[in-house]
């Protein structure tokens, strides 16, 4: 069954709980052209992956809900500039080969759009999957209407990491932590998964009375791991 969402009810919420009592243009845009590719192809598909979707976007997009190049760098060149020099200085331990290096052609291979693209390899499935060519102009993954198709597809179909909306969120689980698996192993997953539940309240008036509290005792939950020397999730 079809449910439409209360936009007003979801604006209203996401200002508060995400923004800071705030939304710019710019966000209002970005979570919009979400919203509107998600209800024309998914409306009657799992709301809690819509929620998770746009906390993806929230988080990888430095919560500016527009695409962005990886580091956040308003060209190319300064992102590459920027990737050398965490990499020169360790900061970058998990990458084996330089992905953002320009290879032979010149292009870039680094992250760009909602949710942070990277390798060639990737940009030639997404190319596939939005009938772009970002191989030869990778920067069109910075358009708003691929970036969009790359974020929803590529976490409903697994393309990013082999793991899908599906496989953390169904009808018997409900497990906000894990599905970080879907794009970036369990990087900041616990905050993932405190921007998913908020977003997923917002989407569902029939979640939002019970919204705070279990942010609340999510976050008891947090503090009850680092206070016992549990591993954190990182």
């Amino acid at each position: 069954m079809v449910v439409h969402m209360d936009r007003a009810f979801f604006f209203d919420t996401v200002r508060r709980e995400l923004f800071k009592g705030e939304l710019t243009q710019p966000q209002v845009v970005g979570i919009t052209a979400i919203l509107d590719a998600w209800e024309r192809r998914f409306a009657d598909a799992d709301r809690r992956w819509l929620a998770y979707i746009l906390a993806t976007a929230y988080h990888e997009t430095a919560y500016t809900m527009q695409p962005v190049r990886e580091t956040l760098a308003d060209s190319d060149g300064r992102a590459v500039e920027i990737l050398e020099t965490a990499f020169a200085a360790g900061r970058l331990s998990w990458v084996k080969t330089p992905y953002w290096r320009p290879d032979e052609d010149g292009r870039s291979w680094l992250g760009r759009g909602l949710v942070q693209l990277t390798h060639k390899r990737n940009y030639q499935a997404m190319s596939v999957l939005t009938g772009i060519d970002l191989v030869a102009d990778p920067d069109r993954a910075m358009e708003m209407d691929a970036a969009v198709t790359i974020l929803i597809e590529g976490m409903l179909q697994g393309s990013f990491t082999g793991h899908k909306l599906a496989d953390h969120l169904n009808a018997t689980t409900a497990d906000w932590v894990n599905a970080r698996r879907i794009v970036n192993g369990t990087d900041r997953a616990e905050k993932l998964a405190a921007y998913a539940m908020a977003f997923d309240a917002a989407i569902r008036p029939d979640a939002a009375h019970g919204m705070r509290a279990r942010l609340k005792a999510w976050g008891a939950h947090v503090i009850a791991r680092l206070r016992s020397g549990a591993p954190r999730v990182r």
